[in-house]
This record gives structure tokens, C-alpha cells and sequence, in this order.
């Protein structure tokens, strides 16, 4: 069988945590600044399923697709870096992969044969890869994990083997590896990637690219003592030196050729990449006029990697504004109504991200209610917005005891509560759920359609009515109580198209108090700031200057 699409496997050594997906997806923003298609793919060795049922503080952010996949925080980088569409079958499992095999065997797919690991799990490994292959030019797979980890066994034998099924001018292995400098002996260290290697070659996996992860640039003797060691020639060792802003490691991978590299390796024609808006971006977020800053009141701020979109969204929001975004981290746990004001009164935004669970709820409560009093501006996303709901039909709208039913069955007035059933308008049917339900199941997930009200906030920010945005929760308003709530002020300015969803609300005598069901900074590009964060921290700039004015 020809093929046409190149592959390029991303595998790392020596450490976890050194940047696979951000070389990944500088990668592929290079080869799309050549004017080819591509696509990427996350191959994980843990037994989850996916990770929507994972401990922020152990893997980090969810990251949410529009088909309502729960995926690895690295395909985020993927979207913020490329025009790649992805959703779910760019993200695939040992638990994904096995339970499509176990499913395989129980359905006597394989005819009473002995199910191993080769060849079935390893079959399994390479058809997902090709499930992402049509109509593009370049498929980049990141290998998670790191070489000599036993659990990445299986990926490392499937791509090994991938390179004689589809021929060895079709396929590029990049490893990337570090290079560490040693203070006390005053120079770097090759001796960390050459056994890196070595494991990655007792596997029958000779790299064709190495990406040294380092503080500074490699000079020739280092590149070449890699090349011998590592039998490559010094043209395919890149230094992949750390950088002031993520945004930067296109520019520097090019400045090292990596691209150029990798075009001739693969024997691809290609334009000349154009790189301006990436040197925009980085120019932009370098030097910018103006600085804000953003308290995030948050219970996962003990592993930034928990936000990681929203991060960078808020970043986005300052590039269209010319702003820096300085970001403060407070531990919703630790706020109360005495401490709100030492604790937020040098925040020019207020920012109260999504989560589960009851912990930290009434110091998220205790910001909101000090956001809305001091007229700070204010963004509620998900859960934020939900607790949103409740401190004002407690404080403004007279239901003393409103909760959400997730954290109070018993409250008298549930003004967030799980909705039994509603209308799924991707599949076109009703759903149902309950709390018995599955964890990974009971979730509206993915891209819904949402209605806008003319002259709000809202529909300000984004100059349009209509719009799609990705959702990944499991409660919602309560209808039983909009009434109410709208007479008391609150206005709920984003609905579902039938109106039963309510999607965003808002306060109308405030500066900027918005809040949201759905997750914005899953969409929020550098090259495409998102809306409401554009919005929000201009809105936060304002309130900086009145402020500063007196």
C-alpha cells in the first residue's frame, strides 16, 4: 500500500516534564508556515481510559474537543499552535487501546487466537494512528511518557514497526532529550542522552532528530560529541533552548533549521516558511505598553499545569490588548470575608475558574461577592459561574440558603441543580442522568450552540449572536429560579437556542461581571485571542486607570 502522508514520531528521554507537546506543536506550526496540512496525535501509556476522571494535581488540565472528547492538556497546545481540528481520535490510551482489543476478543473478532501484545495491542496502536492519516500532508504523534518507562513498551514496539509498514521515507523519529549544564563543572552534559539513546536503540529505534532540551544554545563540539555518540551528523541535533514565552520555540527551532531539516529528511517540497505573525506574537508579549493583574481564585493553583488553557487565554487577552498579564494564584481555601480585601485589593480582575467538589466553594463565594461590591471586574467560567449564581440569589436576590444541589441536596433553594433531562444537540435526542450515573458519563461535553442577547456584555464582546463554545460540566442553572434572579438583576444574556440552557449571565450596573457554563479558553488561539478574555482585560486595563486616576 503507498502512501503519500509523512509521519513524525515525537518520543522523549532522561526526564518527563521536558516539553514533548510543545515541540510537537511547534513542529507542526512550522510545517503549516511551509504551507503543508497536518494534524497531530497524543499516544498515552496510562490504563485511563482518558483523563476526565484523573486528579488535576496529578495529570493536570482537561483538555476539551468540540466532539466532546476529554483529552490530554498537550492537544491544546496542538490547537493554539496549529490549525489542526482535533477531537477524540487524536488521543488515544493504553485503557482506550486495550478496551478496544478486550472488546475485540469478546466478540470472537479474532477467531479463539491467543490475544498478546503482539500483535493485537500493537495492530491496535498502529490503526489508531491511521484513523488520523487522510487528507493531510504531515502526521505528528507525541509518544507520552519516557524511554525505559515499562508502561510506553507497547507504543515504542508500534512505532518502531510503523516504519517498515508504510516505508522508511515516510517516517521521522524525533527525540527529544536533555542536555543539563552543570554549574559546578562550568559546561553541559551529552551523558544523559547518549544512555537516553542507547535505551531508545535497544528497542530498534535509531532517532533521526534530536531536540536537546537546554538553557543555552549548543555550540558545534557539543552537537557534533552528540552526533558521534548518537550516530547522526551535527545538521540533526537542535537545540531546544528554554525561551521567555512558549510562543518563542517556533522561532527558535527555525533559527536552529529544524524545519528545513526536517523537510529533507522526509523529501517534502515546500514553500518558505512565513513567520511573521509568530515574530508578531512574540514581539507582542515581550514588550507590551501596558500590565494588569489577574487574581485567579482557584483550589488547584498548587499545579498551574491544572489551568493551563486558561492561562494562556488570559495571555491572549493581554496580546490584543498590548498588556501584560500578571497573574496571582490565591487558594480558594484560604479566603474568607475579612481576609477578601488584603488578599484581592491589588487585583485588577477577579477570575474564578472551573472545578469539582465542595472544597474551597465558600472563599470562591466570599471573591465573587467582593468583585461584585467593589465593581472589580469580574469572570466566573464554568463552576465560577455557577457559584456566581448562588452568592447573588444569597445577597442580592433574598434565598438566604441557595446553594448548588452538588454541594447542598437539602438547600431550599437549589438554584444550580443536576437537570434530569435535557436536549442534546449533537445527537439530536434526549438525555438522561442522574447522580448514580457514571462519572465520565453524566458530562454535557463538547461544542454547543449558544444565543446571544443583543446589547449585552456578551454580545458586545463578541459582535455577534450566535455563537458555539465547548462545554465540560455536569449541573446547571435552575429554571425554577430566573425569574426571581432576572428581577433582582441578574440577566441571563446567553441561552441554548430553545432558551432552556442558560449559558452566561450577567449583572447590568457593573463595569464587568460575566459569568459562563462553558469553558472559552479551550478555543482561544494567540493568533485568535477569544472574545470574553479580550474583553475581560480590557475591561480589567479600565479599571486599572480609574483607579491609578483616583
Amino acid at each position: 500500500m503507498a502512501f503519500s502522508t509523512k509521519f513524525i514520531f515525537v518520543t522523549g528521554g532522561v526526564v518527563s516534564s521536558l516539553g514533548k507537546g510543545l515541540a510537537s506543536a511547534a513542529i507542526g506550526a512550522l510545517l503549516e508556515s511551509r504551507g503543508l496540512t497536518i494534524t497531530l496525535q497524543k499516544l498515552d501509556p496510562y490504563i485511563n481510559v482518558d483523563p476526565g476522571t484523573m486528579n488535576p494535581f496529578q495529570h493536570g488540565e482537561v483538555f476539551v474537543t468540540d466532539d466532546g472528547a476529554e483529552t490530554d492538556l498537550d492537544l491544546g497546545h496542538y490547537e493554539r499552535f496549529t490549525h489542526a481540528k482535533l477531537g477524540r481520535n487524536n488521543n488515544f490510551t493504553t485503557g482506550k487501546i486495550y478496551d478496544s482489543v478486550i472488546t475485540k476478543e469478546r466478540r470472537g473478532d479474532y477467531l479463539g487466537g491467543t490475544v498478546q501484545v503482539i500483535p493485537h495491542i500493537t495492530d491496535e496502536i498502529k490503526k489508531s494512528i491511521l484513523l488520523v492519516a487522510k487528507g493531510v500532508d504531515v502526521v505528528i504523534v507525541e509518544v507520552g511518557g519516557t524511554i525505559g518507562d515499562i508502561e510506553s513498551l507497547p507504543f515504542q514496539e508500534a512505532i518502531r514497526q510503523f516504519k517498515s509498514d508504510v516505508g522508511k521515507e515516510n517516517v521521522l523519529y524525533v527525540h527529544l532529550t536533555l542536555v543539563p549544564y552543570i554549574a559546578a563543572a562550568g559546561e553541559v552534559k551529552t551523558k544523559p542522552t547518549q544512555h537516553s539513546v542507547k535505551e531508545l536503540r535497544s528497542i530498534g529505534i535509531q532517532p533521526d532528530i534530536f531536540l536537546c532540551r537546554t538553557d543555552r544554545f549548543l555550540s558545534k563540539e557539543i552537537k557534533a560529541k552528540i552526533g558521534l555518540f548518537c550516530n547522526v551528523d551535527l545538521d540533526q541535533v537542535i537545540t531546544a533552548k528554554d525561551v521567555e514565552t512558549i510562543y518563542e520555540v517556533p522561532l527558535v527551532f527555525h533559527q536552529e533549521h529544524l524545519d528545513d531539516k526536517i523537510v529533507e529528511l522526509l523529501n517534502i517540497w515546500t514553500r518558505a516558511p512565513k513567520l511573521d505573525e509568530w515574530e508578531r506574537i512574540v514581539e507582542k508579549v515581550k514588550n507590551p505598553g501596558f500590565s494588569v493583574n489577574i487574581a485567579i481564585v482557584g483550589k488547584y493553583i498548587h499545579l498551574r499545569e491544572s489551568y493551563k488553557s486558561l492561562n494562556e487565554a488570559l495571555c491572549h487577552g493581554g496580546i490584543a490588548n498590548d498588556c501584560k498579564v500578571n497573574l496571582d494564584f490565591v487558594d480558594s481555601e484560604t479566603i474568607d470575608e475579612s481576609s477578601c480585601h488584603q488578599r484581592l485589593e491589588a487585583a485588577d480582575g477577579i477570575l474564578v475558574p472551573g472545578g469539582f467538589g465542595a472544597r474551597g466553594i465558600e472563599g470562591k463565594m466570599n471573591a465573587i461577592a467582593f468583585a461584585r461590591k467593589e465593581k472589580i471586574p469580574f469572570f466566573g467560567i464554568c463552576l465560577g459561574m455557577q457559584v456566581g449564581v448562588v452568592e447573588y440569589a444569597r445577597n442580592v436576590a433574598g434565598m438566604e440558603w441557595a446553594h448548588s444541589a452538588e454541594f447542598d441536596e437539602a438547600t431550599p433553594f437549589p438554584v444550580i441543580y443536576l437537570m434530569r433531562e435535557w436536549f442534546d444537540y449533537k445527537s439530536q435526542r434526549v438525555q438522561k442522568r442522574d447522580t448514580t450515573s457514571d462519572k465520565g458519563g453524566t458530562m454535557r461535553l463538547g461544542a454547543y450552540p449558544c444565543v446571544l442577547k443583543k446589547d449585552s456584555l456578551s454580545y458586545r464582546a463578541y459582535g455577534k449572536k450566535e455563537i458555539s463554545e465547548r462545554h465540560r460540566h455536569r449541573y446547571e442553572f435552575n429554571n425554577a429560579f430566573k425569574e426571581k434572579l432576572e428581577q433582582a438583576g441578574l440577566i441571563m444574556s446567553g441561552t441554548s437556542p430553545d432558551g432552556h440552557l442558560v449559558e452566561i449571565v450577567e449583572i447590568a450596573d457593573h463595569p464587568w461581571f460575566l459569568g459562563c457554563q462553558f469553558h472559552p479558553e479551550f478555543k482561544s488561539r494567540p493568533m485568535n485571542p477569544h472574545p470574553l478574555f479580550v474583553s475581560f482585560i480590557a475591561a480589567a486595563l479600565a479599571y486599572k486607570n480609574k483607579r491609578a486616576a483616583g
